[in-house]
């Protein structure tokens, strides 16, 4: 196996799991320091540059980067990434002064941005300061997109969403609200120099089955419901209430019906327990708020008399597995069930819906009818129009909405200013080495054995009562500090340097998880056999060294290390060294341009 290059910035990156896994790659460890440090609002900046949502997030987010977390790999759960974040939101000064002015040069350069959702948000942030005349079109009364229409208030407080959603739209821009884009073609015309849509994915799925239409007047589509709660059109729903459906809307429909009056209400999905799309944490807040989750049952008809909803009809079924671990559902046998209800909210899946969009302007759909986007660069079939968040790829996580917001905004300056937008340059990152002095670093590298602690949640019963009331009450300082600490600083990396080494293998004597083995170099698949501990994560890395003085090579496996530092520190000739790795995401500005 040949020496590991770790020169550029994406070795390095890869160890920091849970930045990698971070659509955004926000720099985790770094804000957790800086929370434990007590230096929020530096913090909270760190977040802000990446993921421009951190209040909204550290709340919302559906945390790709939780399980990533090396801590998990230690103890049973990992660090709580996401909930950290809320903190330096919470407790964070007026960062306003740190934050980009509104700059008064224009570049003579008019975007238009269709929706005012979190994708659409990320552009305008990234572009407005750099002189674009920005204009969003939304239909909705207020900015926010899905954000504000989707996620329940009990969830994420308005004042969040305004909070934050002002600190971009300070910069600068044409906010048209209540101005629902109707043609593509039309806007085009406006002689817009590129487009953005960033629609979201607004159409709900629905269920045709026997009765739907006899009962329509109590069956509900799950995100519209949601959005009518939260702009006040809703505020009842009847005491016996069916969700079906088994994802993260589906707990959000079920946990606002019990605020609205539900007093018996159900979660009814097609598939297992823990096959369901909605999050671990989503499912487990339904069930701490005495909501069943009952699971194979296949909807078949809904019920009714005199025009009235009385409850929905299921197939009880059963998974089966192939020879290849393939699942699929079949009848039971058993006899099917009948569950009374006053009210439906279905909640089985969104899909976007673009009959705004013309099939003749030259803007290419494929055979889902999804607009044909470039992965890379975000740009559609017409090189002026791109897409990002749900409308691109179909419903995912704000997270994703963020970056695919980054992307598309460097494609548009690089469109705007006539450059290439396949040519992008790659992330700065850097490498600082942590040691202070002979025997003290920088860091805290004291690998403590807490396990993670829970966020404080209001009272049940208080909680239930208002639609609008804040659930989780977010940790507190002294909880803030004691889950930081739980954080094994991956960031801070173990660098090895070949000709300082004298293979006294203190390194490997003293490493706690015996990841350093100097051996005999050899293929990849038959030195991972060959290490201390078998590296049985592919997925993760080997750090390999040139050959050494006695002919054999070092290696470290990355998946296991701890990055305590114990082989820097008993090194008698300083070849390991702590340094940090900081990554800077390339964004849209100077630093995207390749002339």
């Amino acid at each position: 196996m040949q020496r590991t290059r770790a020169e550029g910035p994406e070795y390095f990156h890869k160890v920091v799991d849970c930045q990698w896994a971070c659509p955004a790659h926000t720099p985790v460890p770094e804000y957790i320091r800086l929370i434990a440090e007590g230096r929020y609002s530096d913090a909270y900046m760190i977040n802000w540059t990446s993921n421009v949502f951190p209040g909204v997030l550290g709340r919302t987010c559906d945390r790709p980067c939780e399980p990533a977390c090396r801590r998990g790999r230690v103890e049973e759960e990992p660090v709580a990434i996401c909930r950290l974040k809320r903190v330096a939101a919470d407790n964070k000064q007026d960062v306003i002064p740190r934050m980009p002015a509104p700059t008064a040069e224009r570049n003579g350069k008019r975007v238009a941005l269709v929706g005012c959702g979190p994708a659409s948000l990320t552009v305008a942030r990234d572009l407005a300061p750099l002189g674009y005349d920005i204009t969003l079109l939304d239909g909705e009364a207020k900015s926010g997109g899905m954000i504000r229409s989707q996620i329940p208030r009990f969830r994420l407080p308005e004042e969040v969403i305004d909070e934050e959603v002002g600190y971009i739209t300070r910069l600068g821009m044409d906010l048209r609200l209540g101005q629902r884009v109707d043609s593509l073609k039309a806007l085009l015309e406006e002689g817009w120099d590129a487009v953005f849509v960033g629609s979201g994915a607004p159409r709900g799925r629905d269920l045709d089955l026997p009765g739907r239409e006899e009962a329509a007047a109590n069956i509900h589509i799950g995100i519209d419901w949601l959005s009518s709660v939260s702009f006040g059109h809703i505020s009842r729903i009847g005491r016996r209430v069916i969700v079906l459906g088994g994802g993260n809307t589906a707990m959000d429909c079920c946990r606002t019906s019990r605020r609205l009056g539900g007093e018996d209400v159900k979660v009814i999905v097609r598939s297992g327990f823990e096959e369901m799309k909605a999050s671990p944490w989503e499912k487990e807040d339904a069930i701490h708020e005495d909501i069943p989750i009952i699971n194979y049952r296949v909807p078949k008809a809904f019920t009714h008399e005199n025009g009235r909803l009385t409850g929905v009809l299921f197939e009880v079924v059963e998974a089966q597995y192939d020879e290849k671990g393939r699942r699929r559902l079949v009848p039971s046998g058993a006899p099917d069930e009948h569950y009374e209800c006053d009210d439906v909210l279905v909640a089985v899946g969104q899909e976007n819906a673009f009959p705004w969009i013309e099939r003749d302007i030259g803007l290419e759909f494929d055979e889902w009818g999804m607009p044909q986007v470039n992965p890379l660069t975000f740009q559609s079939t017409l090189p002026n129009v791109f897409f990002g968040g749900d409308a691109a790829f179909g419903p995912k996580n704000i997270i994703w909405a963020v970056a695919h917001g980054h992307e598309a905004a460097v494609s548009i300056d690089l469109f705007c200013t006539g450059q290439d937008v396949q040519l992008r340059p790659a992330p700065q990152a850097s490498l600082t080495s942590q040691k202070m002095g002979i025997h003290e670093w920088s860091y805290d590298n004291d690998i403590s054995n807490d396990r993670r602690y829970r966020v404080p949640l209001r009272d049940k019963a208080e909680a239930l009562k208002d639609v609008r009331l804040e659930v989780e009450l977010g940790f507190d300082r002294e909880l803030a500090l004691k889950e930081a600490e739980r954080c094994l600083n991956c960031d801070v990396e173990t660098v090895f340097a070949d000709a300082l080494c004298i293979e006294c293998d203190a390194c490997a004597d003293i490493c706690p998880v015996d990841c350093i083995t100097f051996t005999e170099e050899g293929e990849e698949a038959d030195l991972r056999t060959r290490l201390r501990a078998p590296a049985l994560n592919l997925d993760q890395d080997l750090l390999v060294s040139g050959k050494l003085a006695t002919g054999r090579v070092m290696v470290k496996d990355e998946d296991v290390c701890l990055h305590c530092g114990l082989c820097a520190e008993r090194c008698p000739t300083g070849a390991w060294d702590m340094q940090k790795f900081y990554l800077e995401m390339t964004h849209a500005g100077a630093g995207c341009r390749t002339s």
